[in-house]
């Protein structure tokens, strides 16, 4: 009996050491690519200076924001990673190499990212922003520890703040359980901010990624060549060349006049910028032309009509099942079965989606006008600004798992302390939700069509119009330009066009 405990308390230590090691190393690459992307990004003034405390205080800064980042891409790619482990344990069930992918690890590492994210989010951030603002206590020995010690008091003193507006919170919302748990920090002070910072990252997710999506398609089309309707490119080329060099002239000719100069000069950049654009066009091969733009905008509108029709049909699972809602599980039980009804092809379609809608969360988040202004520059962001993407990009990829099973993106589900949070188990929030967001996302998804649609509709008509009047002068005037829907409505534009024809 005494040599089978050994061995099994050393087969339990070879399979700890192996986990540890497994979510070293995959910490270690993420932290080293979050390291190149903060770097590509900082403002390298801030850390080229000849003081040397500054330059401390921001380096330690950075780090604590890489570890951040880190964190937050590690969050992303906890349900992929789950997904397709469960997938491959499924296809080679008795592989010796496969045995270390199991569900010790994948437990392991949820709760590692619950652990980490919100030790970033209540502490690190927070100290990395008050730790670049603190100067030191007024006739304290100047140094790096005088600010320690002033942001470490800050950090004391917003602690006792959020711990008493959560108190206050709880005794509104559940009086007699705030009452008896007044000296209960760890196991329900703690919690309930953990699931109000939850759900605030879900609401932030609701709102940017329907719009994000939207978004994806315009950006997607400024990225690849488009293919334009009823278009010459020599011809529109050869007027942007000859609009190019008259501009050119005039500015060559008024140097030293400075009447209306600037005015010419945007002029000339503009009609530079559409001249590169053209070139571009008129070296894209025919495929790329032709083939590439349709085809991306297909694939973007199968992968967000999808999402729609997932979300409906888990409303309609959240009425007749109940094991249709969010729940935690402790154990995974990896490779029993798969995650998905349509087998190792949806999963892999789940793990697409999920990847898909945390990029076009991200790009709804910085189009939004009130986020705007956190848009990373390269070379040109502050270390405040970078705090504060770290912290955006660590709320929504936290909050990224409890999203995707809420939405039905996924069966698999919510493991550690995200199956734990208080409102997961509320019916009508997780339903009102669903229908918030299969709702949101079609009107975006309609507005964005039938807007692209009336545009390239509006620009071939225009052209249409100047290829019928012929001339050289009206001949420029087919440069493709800018449709805005603060432009002359579609209807009154069309009235105008036929009014000339006749």
């Amino acid at each position: 009996m005494e040599t089978v405990d050994v061995s099994i308390r050393e087969q339990q230590f070879h399979e700890r050491v192996r986990e540890t090691l497994i979510c070293v190393i995959l910490f270690s690459s993420l932290y080293i690519v979050s390291y190149l992307i903060l770097t590509h990004f900082k403002k390298n003034a801030e850390f080229v200076t000849d003081d040397i405390e500054d330059a401390t205080v921001n380096k330690i800064a950075l780090w604590l924001c890489t570890f951040t980042l880190s964190v937050a891409v590690c969050a992303v790619l906890l349900l992929p990673i789950s997904i397709l482990s469960n997938e491959v344990l499924l296809t080679f069930p008795h592989s010796y190499y496969m045995q270390w992918l199991n569900g010790s690890l994948i437990h392991g590492l949820w709760n590692l990212v619950f652990l980490f994210s919100n030790l970033s989010l209540v502490f690190l951030m927070p100290f990395a922003y008050f730790f670049l603002e603190s100067e030191g206590f007024a006739g304290s020995k100047k140094g790096v520890m005088s600010r320690v010690y002033e942001t470490a008091v800050m950090l004391l003193l917003l602690s006792l703040l959020v711990l008493g507006m959560v108190w206050v919170a709880s005794a509104l919302l559940h009086h007699h359980t705030a009452r008896k748990s007044l000296y209960d920090l760890w196991e329900y002070y703690l919690p309930y901010l953990y699931s109000g910072i939850s759900l605030f990252g879900v609401l932030l997710l609701l709102l940017c990624t329907p719009f994000g999506l939207s978004r994806m398609f315009s950006i997607t089309g400024s990225l690849l060549v488009k293919p334009r309707l009823l278009e010459n490119v020599e011809e529109t080329m050869n007027c942007a060349v000859l609009e190019e060099a008259s501009l050119h002239r005039k500015l060559k000719n008024n140097a030293s006049c400075w009447i209306n100069m600037e005015s010419v000069k945007t002029q000339f950049l503009s009609v530079q910028a559409k001249r590169i654009a053209l070139e571009m066009r008129r070296r894209a091969s025919p495929w790329q032309r032709n083939l590439g733009y349709p085809l991306a905008m297909l694939l973007l509108l199968a992968l967000t009509v999808v999402c729609v029709l997932m979300v409906c049909f888990h409303i309609l699972e959240l009425l007749f099942y109940e094991t249709a809602m969010p729940r935690g599980m402790e154990d995974p039980r990896l490779g029993m079965a798969s995650f998905s009804i349509f087998g190792s092809l949806g999963a892999a379609v789940e793990v697409v989606l999920i990847l898909y809608l945390m990029v076009s969360s991200v790009v709804g988040f910085y189009s939004s006008p009130l986020f705007s202004g956190l848009l990373p520059r390269a070379q040109d962001t502050t270390l405040t600004q970078i705090i504060g993407n770290c912290v955006s990009l660590l709320v929504l990829s936290s909050a990224l798992p409890v999203f995707s099973r809420t939405l039905g993106i996924t069966r698999f589900d919510l493991l550690g302390d995200f199956g734990r949070y208080n409102w997961l188990g509320n019916f009508h929030i997780v339903f009102l939700y669903n229908v918030l967001f299969a709702g949101l996302t079609s009107a975006c998804l309609m507005n964005t069509l039938t807007w692209a649609v009336q545009r390239e509709l509006i620009r071939a008509f225009g052209q249409s119009l100047s290829v019928s009047q012929g001339g050289l002068h009206r001949g420029l005037h087919k440069l493709p330009l800018t449709v805005s829907r603060s432009t002359i409505p579609f209807k009154l534009l069309v009235a105008s066009g036929l009014s000339r024809i006749q």
